[in-house]
Protein backbone atom coordinates (compact mmCIF):
# COMPACT_ATOMS: atom_id res chain seq x y z
CA UNK A 1 0.00 0.00 0.00
CA UNK A 2 2.87 2.51 0.72
CA UNK A 3 4.25 1.58 -2.40
CA UNK A 4 1.08 2.76 -4.23
CA UNK A 5 0.72 6.04 -2.03
CA UNK A 6 4.23 6.53 -2.71
CA UNK A 7 3.96 5.93 -6.47
CA UNK A 8 0.94 8.91 -7.07
CA UNK A 9 3.20 11.70 -5.56
CA UNK A 10 5.14 13.68 -8.26
CA UNK A 11 8.64 14.51 -7.86
CA UNK A 12 9.26 18.37 -8.74
CA UNK A 13 11.68 17.09 -11.10
CA UNK A 14 9.25 15.17 -13.17
CA UNK A 15 6.63 18.05 -13.22
CA UNK A 16 9.13 20.04 -13.98
CA UNK A 17 9.82 18.09 -17.14
CA UNK A 18 5.99 17.51 -18.03
CA UNK A 19 5.76 21.61 -18.14
CA UNK A 20 8.79 22.02 -20.55
CA UNK A 21 7.72 19.01 -22.53
CA UNK A 22 4.04 20.41 -22.88
CA UNK A 23 5.95 24.10 -23.74
CA UNK A 24 7.66 22.33 -26.58
CA UNK A 25 4.55 21.02 -27.83
CA UNK A 26 3.16 24.04 -28.15
CA UNK A 27 6.11 25.59 -29.59
CA UNK A 28 6.27 22.75 -32.18
CA UNK A 29 2.28 23.31 -33.38
CA UNK A 30 3.03 27.47 -33.35
CA UNK A 31 5.97 26.65 -35.62
CA UNK A 32 3.56 24.05 -37.62
CA UNK A 33 1.45 26.67 -38.41
CA UNK A 34 3.98 29.19 -39.69
CA UNK A 35 5.47 26.38 -41.78
CA UNK A 36 1.68 25.81 -43.21
CA UNK A 37 1.29 29.87 -43.95
CA UNK A 38 4.35 30.44 -45.24
CA UNK A 39 4.15 27.49 -47.55
CA UNK A 40 0.62 28.54 -48.84
CA UNK A 41 2.20 32.18 -49.44
CA UNK A 42 5.10 30.52 -51.41
CA UNK A 43 2.95 28.75 -53.42
CA UNK A 44 0.22 31.64 -54.40
CA UNK A 45 3.26 33.86 -55.00
CA UNK A 46 4.70 30.90 -57.72
CA UNK A 47 1.21 30.53 -59.28
CA UNK A 48 1.31 34.51 -59.64
CA UNK A 49 4.78 35.02 -61.40
CA UNK A 50 3.35 31.75 -63.57
CA UNK A 51 0.44 33.20 -64.66
CA UNK A 52 2.24 36.45 -65.54
CA UNK A 53 4.67 34.73 -67.05
CA UNK A 54 1.54 32.83 -69.58
CA UNK A 55 0.39 35.99 -70.11
CA UNK A 56 3.59 37.90 -70.88
CA UNK A 57 4.97 35.09 -73.75
CA UNK A 58 4.74 35.38 -77.16
CA UNK A 59 3.16 33.59 -79.88
CA UNK A 60 4.90 29.27 -79.03
CA UNK A 61 7.71 28.96 -80.96
CA UNK A 62 7.51 26.60 -83.20
CA UNK A 63 10.19 23.87 -83.13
Amino acid sequence: MAKALFGSVVAPHELRVAEENAALRARVRRLESELAALREERDAAIARELLTMAHESPAPVLA
